[in-house]
């Protein structure tokens, strides 16, 4: 079975794209990302009460499944082999883009780890559940002293908000250097993140019935 998945993910690679898989990992954690900053600014400056409880058990609901997704994303690039395009021919650029790459998987796990921590502590307003329905355990932390779990807390909100910053500055890069690749150097980089749609070669525009298809007869000439 994983052979057969392995062969058919390389089978979208050879030819230069992301497998639809890769290709769906790719832009439903870019939606969910997005989704989680908007809401997360939105929800820290809500003054607090009922609302700002509510904004807060979306976000941990909507964060939980951002951690399950990297992992699943991780096992699939281990699993099937990156596409070589035009952009990895770019000798220091490819490494930039490598590099960017990795840390944009550390950011996948220290957001929702560290969110899920703090969701944890002390300061804990609730239950966690994925997606808002599937319980999720908290991080075992009760049996820490209070002192302890305060420091716990507050090292998870650093990280927290270092993520944050660091995704603000690696999204507009990311996206900045995949449309000067389609639009400038011309590269396959971002349609090879695209979904693929199948050519239209055998769809025709029909001729009406009521059009000629054939030339017209010669007249006969005006001595005839």
């Amino acid at each position: 079975m994983i052979e057969r998945l392995r062969e058919w993910g390389n089978s979208h690679t050879r030819r230069g794209r992301y497998s639809p898989i890769g290709i769906t990992f790719h832009w439903v954690m870019a939606l969910l990302i997005l989704f989680q900053i908007g809401w997360g600014f939105w929800a820290d400056s809500i003054m607090p009460g009922g609302d700002k409880l509510f904004a807060y058990q979306v976000h941990s609901a909507a964060g939980l499944p951002v951690l399950l997704l990297a992992v699943a994303r991780v096992f699939w690039r281990i699993l099937i082999t990156d596409p070589v395009n035009d952009a990895d021919r770019q000798g220091f650029q490819s490494k930039i883009a490598h590099w960017t790459a990795m840390t944009f998987y550390v950011v996948f796990f220290t957001l929702p780890v560290s969110g899920w921590v703090m969701w944890s502590s002390v300061a804990a307003p609730g239950p966690l559940y994925l997606g808002g329905i599937v319980p999720w355990p908290q991080v075992p932390l009760s049996s820490l002293d209070a002192i302890t779990q305060y420091a716990i807390l507050d090292l998870a909100e650093d990280v927290h908000i270092a993520s944050v910053i660091l995704l603000l500055l690696l999204i507009p890069a990311h996206a900045g250097a995949a449309l000067k690749h389609h639009f400038w150097d011309r590269h396959d980089v971002l349609s090879a993140m695209l979904p693929e749609v199948p050519d239209w070669d055998g769809h025709r525009l029909a001729v009406p019935p009521n059009k000629r298809t054939t030339p017209p007869l010669p007249q006969g000439s005006e001595a005839g």
